[in-house]
């Protein structure tokens, strides 16, 4: 998920160019676990990793290949975090063709991870594209009814369902799903609400939760396994008002409050704040675990390719930009986390490194200042993968 305003601009950008398409880790004791939630996860986001390497990149650890998934979970990682688009036709367009992060995409990934070893979590964006506080878009497949809540809703609740069921059968049921990616503004809208910035209108958003958490539970009972849901808000500071708002309309059928905090957007609120808000939060919602879905932080102001880098921004306390920042951000984080009750911290594309291939805004990747590989996809010892091995 892109995360900053500059990347924002690109879509924005990006969606009035292209055409409307049809269609979308070791374990730790935290020291007040939950029932639920007895691991601490530190975990990673490898969406982007079978793209890359079928662009040609080649993972090495000491200098030496080696298979990503494999190299995670060595170090530690035991959550990997994958999204899945609708229908991302978009792609079609770019490299040669292929899409990334559909469901035939994502199956690949579930099976590298448990392979692996690692713990899975989906993440249901419930579009064709990036859904983040700035857009969520309905995926081009539901429009005939996005304005037909009840239809919609089936639409949610059999997507959910029969991706779950499907994965089951092939031996790929995900440890956990979240409906829905940084829920800050109303889910499935059509483009033009979407573009008008409508506001929240709990009678249609709530509904529509409703149904993703109902086809969670529905799809446990269904395969007789435990599935944990997550409702994944972005920005510690807002979280607190919309959880407030969902468990004032009805959506509390979910077991975590996943949330996204960078420095980057969501300064000034710190790492102590963040954990005073995941306090509030276990004290308010004791059934539910809280956990970083998403964090990152940039390791050079370099780039290794010609595509703009969605990161600029670093903390006083963490600067200048290094291996050994990156690793004291996520350390003094993951400590704090830990110490406020929280159950885990998830790092965002740790391996989107650089490559030939293009986004449909640049070419290489927009993000490889902040990955876990130097510029020769190296992993750095004393960078995130240091953080991770600290998890062992």
């Amino acid at each position: 998920m892109f995360k900053n305003m500059m990347l924002h601009r690109f879509f924005q950008t990006a969606l009035l160019l292209l055409p409307m398409l049809p269609i979308s880790c070791a374990q730790e004791n935290t020291p007040a676990p939950t029932p639920e939630e007895p691991k601490f996860y530190r975990g990673a986001d490898l969406s982007y990793t079978n793209e890359m390497e079928d662009c040609g990149v080649v993972y090495r650890e000491n200098n030496q290949p080696k298979d990503p998934y494999r190299m995670f979970a060595d170090n530690g990682c035991n959550l990997v975090r994958l999204r899945l688009w609708h229908t991302p036709s978009w792609y079609d367009t770019l490299n040669q063709g292929k899409r990334y992060s559909d469901l035939a995409d994502v199956r690949r990934s579930i099976r590298r991870a448990k392979d692996a070893g690692m713990a899975v979590l989906l993440d249901f964006h419930l579009s064709d594209i990036w859904a983040d506080p700035q857009r969520q878009l309905a995926p081009a497949a539901w429009l005939p009814v996005v304005g037909n809540l009840p239809a919609l809703q089936d639409s949610v609740y059999n997507y959910v369902f029969q991706t779950l069921v499907g994965l089951n059968t092939e031996g790929l049921l995900p440890d956990m799903v979240q409906v829905g990616n940084e829920v800050n503004r109303p889910i499935v809208l059509s483009p033009q609400d979407d573009a008008a910035g409508v506001p929240m209108d709990w009678k249609r958003n709530a509904p529509l939760f409703i149904a993703g958490f109902k086809a969670v539970r529905d799809a446990e009972k269904n395969t007789g396994k435990p599935i944990r849901s997550a409702l994944h808000i972005a920005d510690p500071s807002k979280t607190p008002g919309l959880m407030a708002a969902f468990s004032a309309n009805g959506v509390t059928d979910f077991d975590v409050i996943g949330m996204s905090y960078y420095w980057a957007w969501h300064k000034p609120i710190t790492i102590v704040q963040a954990g005073n808000v995941i306090e509030q939060l276990r004290k308010q919602y004791p059934d539910k675990a809280v956990m970083i879905f998403e964090t990152g932080y940039i390791w050079t102001n370099d780039h290794n390719d010609n595509a703009s880098n969605i990161i600029s921004e670093t903390h006083p306390d963490y600067a200048p930009p290094s291996p050994d920042a990156q690793y004291r951000w996520l350390a003094d984080l993951t400590a704090e986390v830990k110490r406020r009750g929280g159950s885990g911290v998830l790092y965002w594309e740790p391996s989107w490194v650089s490559s030939p291939c293009w986004t449909p805004w640049g070419q290489g990747s927009h993000q490889e200042h902040a990955a876990f590989f130097d510029f020769q996809n190296n992993a750095m010892p004393d960078g995130g993968m240091r953080w991770l091995l600290e998890g062992k």
